[in-house]
């Protein structure tokens, strides 16, 4: 009698974020990453037995938590953003397009945390020792306690920080660093995925804080496998225009600290600073009053931040008009367009709509919307919006007007910068105490909002 085993079917796994399919597909349908299903040797469940205890587990409230204490960089505006500073043993991950930053802030940190008597280790596998030290000198980031390998070995660079014992390790960048115990060019997924395991591995036994460089791809997205987000403890998007001076820093991810903090910098020849009033960047101030645009304020995490919104439209006699944006979510843009369109009896389906803010920054945050529609209907009407008036509030695609947080600190942010009025939407609560010679007129909808300023 004969017995037949059957075989199992091949799995295939997404090198990227590990999804795993009966068959192979030549697109992930998790991390939608092209040509990264790779059949996988199936792994036969083990078990682990039960070992020695060495440590004996300790009462939350008896552990020593000074060690763990944050550690200001001497960069305030990157301390905003991490929520304090570095954490011994944490490991960072700072992502950008190339050229917008990354490495001058980074050493422009090395230089600053050497300087508190800590030895600061920076390896670099894109540029020489000497282009680093040339632009070091130009930013003035030259300290004694700052050593610079230019390495692309791993365990030349491992070698390196058992050598010297950092209490700071800056790897510019991940990338480019490569094992010889795995297979694959550096920068591959397999050798990301090493380098970064090996150097985590580092950063935890010798609580030394460890910042990654990572490279992006075209969507702006960060590079490499999606497993290299989840290993690290803080997760930080460097983005910004080219042809502008702001830079902006923000954490998408942050185990010690909030994710909703943004730092602001200003790039020069000189090197890069941090801005810690940047609002004024973000408004553009003309002598005569100009039909389609209109001043917000933001909240990027506790900081408000005055911003500008820019509309313009054109007649066309396209049968598809052009609905251009920039530095706003184009889907937001659109539904507020149909709001206008809908509830307020405006016909835009004839023009092109061009709607951008001032100063490369971008507005994510729904309080926007109101001043977005403010600013289609100064465009649609030729009527200039009064020069002094804010307006922030969520709108709803039954023409609402949503309260939202903070009311009180954006029109004190408001005041500081010299504006009188404002239009934001009604709130149970009201919108606080109010400057003196501030006006601030309430509305429920969008209608009402239109009828306020357009007559």
């Amino acid at each position: 009698m004969s017995t037949k085993t059957r075989s199992k079917a091949p799995a295939y796994r997404c090198a990227e974020c590990g999804w795993s399919t009966a068959k192979w597909v030549g697109r992930c349908g998790e991390c939608q990453a092209w040509g990264t299903v790779e059949e996988a040797t199936p792994v036969a469940a083990r078990t682990t037995a039960a070992a020695a205890v060495s440590r004996p587990a300790e009462r939350i409230a008896d552990v020593d938590a000074t060690n763990a204490a944050y550690r200001a960089t001497g960069v305030g505006e990157l301390d905003r953003v991490l929520g304090g500073g570095l954490v011994p043993g944490a490991v960072i991950l700072l992502a950008g397009e190339p050229g917008i930053g990354k490495s001058t802030l980074l050493l422009d940190v090395a230089a600053r945390v050497a300087r508190q008597d800590r030895d600061v280790l920076y390896v670099t596998g894109e540029e020489s020792a000497a282009q680093v030290k040339l632009r070091a000198e130009r930013i003035s980031a030259v300290a004694d306690n700052l050593y610079l390998t230019a390495e692309t070995d791993l365990g030349i660079a491992l070698g390196h920080v058992e050598q010297l014992q950092p209490s700071l390790l800056i790897v510019d960048s991940v990338q480019t660093l490569s094992s010889s115990a795995v297979e694959g060019a550096a920068g591959g997924v397999t050798q990301v995925r090493e380098v970064a395991a090996s150097l985590i591995n580092a950063a935890k036994t010798k609580g030394m804080t460890t910042i990654l460089v990572g490279h992006v791809t075209k969507d702006g997205s960060i590079a490499g496998p999606r497993l290299l987000e989840h290993l690290v403890d803080v997760v930080c998007q460097f983005d910004g225009d080219r042809h502008s001076r702001l830079r902006l820093v923000r954490a998408v991810k942050n185990r010690y600290g909030p994710t909703d903090e943004v730092g602001c910098f200003d790039l020069t020849e000189a090197g890069i600073e941090g801005l810690t009033d940047p609002s004024g960047l973000f408004v553009s101030r003309t002598k005569d009053p100009v039909s389609g645009t209109c001043i917000t304020v933001t909240l990027e995490g506790r900081r408000p931040l005055v911003a500008e919104v820019q509309a313009l439209l054109a007649e066309t006699s396209n049968a598809q008009p052009r609905r251009a944006t920039s530095g706003l979510d184009s889907s937001r843009v659109a539904m507020m367009m149909a709001v206008l369109q809908r509830r307020a009896s405006m016909s835009l389906h004839k023009d092109d709509s061009y709607v951008a803010t001032v100063g490369g920054v971008r507005l994510g945050e729904p309080a926007t919307d109101l001043a977005t529609v403010l600013a289609i209907a100064s465009a649609k009407t030729n009527q200039p919006l009064p020069a002094q008036l804010i307006a922030f509030g969520e709108v709803g695609l039954a023409g609402e007007v949503r309260p939202v947080p903070g009311i009180g600190r954006r029109i004190q942010e408001a005041e500081r910068l010299g504006f009188t009025h404002a239009i934001v939407p009604a709130s149970p609560d009201g919108a606080g105490p109010v400057p003196a010679g501030f006006t601030v007129k309430e509305v429920h909808t969008v209608s009402e909002a239109l009828s306020t300023l357009f007559r």
